[in-house]
């Protein structure tokens, strides 16, 4: 893990956006952009109750990885965190943190990393349905 990729974690406790901005604010960097990813009440026009993220055992190696490429490519601080287990709607799913001496360069860094866990990283999600049915998705949040 290089330097330029300051947190990074797969939890199954809440999680909090301004310890991401935190790890990668500084100095030089005039620009900080958190996404945050959260539970929302619907998804294909059913109603969602709830929640459930699951993850490979490696899930985090992927993340350590992924957050690496993306730090160095772009010669910024990066940071990711995602979580497992159950969620309500409105809880943090993702928080992932980018800072850059201007925002085109934090906003573009950020998209990407979102982007790439979503698609790369190994983890699960679970809707749980208002009518009591269930739905297994292969995504991030």
């Amino acid at each position: 893990m290089t330097e330029l990729v300051r947190l990074t974690g797969i939890v199954d406790t809440a999680l909090d956006p301004a310890a991401a901005e935190a790890a990668v604010s500084g100095p030089a960097y005039g620009a900080v952009v958190v996404f945050t990813g959260k539970v929302r009440d619907h998804d294909g026009g059913q109603a969602v109750s709830a929640l459930e993220y699951s993850a490979h055992p490696q899930a985090e190696r992927f993340l350590h990885k992924i957050c690496d490429e993306v730090a160095t490519a772009a010669g910024l601080p990066v940071a990711a965190v995602h979580r497992i287990g159950s969620l309500g709607i409105g809880d943090p799913a993702i928080v992932v943190a980018v800072a850059a001496p201007h925002r085109a360069a934090a906003f573009t860094t950020c998209a990407e990393l979102v982007d790439r866990i979503k698609h790369e990283v190994p983890i699960w999600k679970r809707q749980l349905f208002a009518d009591g049915l269930s739905e297994w998705v292969n995504a991030c949040g």
